[in-house]
């Protein structure tokens, strides 16, 4: 693997991540005190926390931010453990949810979602529009940074080596566990591991096989 194809991957990837999170804060800075107030609400029963904890986590694109609102109302006497573990399993269910975003393919919409929230959040008097232009300019980094890292892993796929090593992981697949492990505790974001993944697959060089102890490992 060249050095160029090496900076080109972490490019894409630190594009991805910074997408990711700039579409999540958008969104979070859209409903403001909104959420804190919904998970307030809506925790009445194990079930419906479950609900409210995907819903949350799919609009603000982070368990983690989830997790530390949930410990923030639990320390102020809002929410019992009941309610928390519920959100906090929902929130595990929607961090899913970029993963299917990504899945959708939607990489000619990038540099246009670019260019529009650009001009969105730069040119607009309103915080609200601002909020949406922040969010449309994530969404269009996530998915550039998502072709980016298929351009560089494009090379992978003629390497016996590579594809070999990446076969041993469905083989032992407890070596694929803990390449899910390190990677999401090295980047601190499994969708992005999950992007990587998806990348790979795109270019035909990873199989379910090999995919699923990564996922295990990821999460």
């Amino acid at each position: 693997m060249s050095l160029d194809t090496v900076f080109t991957l972490i490019g894409g990837l630190g594009l991805f991540i910074y997408g990711m999170r700039l579409m999540g804060e958008g969104l979070e800075k859209a409903a403001g005190d909104k959420l804190k107030s919904l998970l307030e609400l809506l925790t009445r029963n194990r079930f419906l926390s479950v609900i409210v904890g995907l819903v949350v986590t799919a609009i603000i694109q982070s368990s983690s931010a989830t997790t530390v609102m949930v410990v923030g109302l639990v320390n102020a006497g809002l929410m019992n453990l009941n309610q928390a573990i519920g959100i906090i399993m929902g929130a595990n269910i929607g961090t899913t949810m970029t993963a299917q975003l990504i899945a959708f393919k939607l990489t000619d919409l990038a540099l246009p979602a670019i260019g529009i929230g650009t001009a969105v959040f730069m040119f607009s008097k309103q915080k609200t529009q601002k909020f949406i232009g922040e969010i449309i300019l994530g969404f269009g980094l996530l998915f550039f940074g998502m072709q980016t890292m298929e351009i560089a892993l494009k090379p992978l796929a003629k390497m016996p080596e590579f594809v070999k090593f990446l076969a041993s992981f469905s083989k032992t697949p407890v070596l694929g566990v803990l390449a899910g492990f390190l990677t999401t505790g090295i980047i601190q974001s499994s969708s992005a591991t999950i992007g990587i993944l998806q990348a790979l697959a795109g270019q035909g060089i990873v199989d379910i096989s090999i995919a699923l102890p990564i996922l295990f490992g990821d999460n």
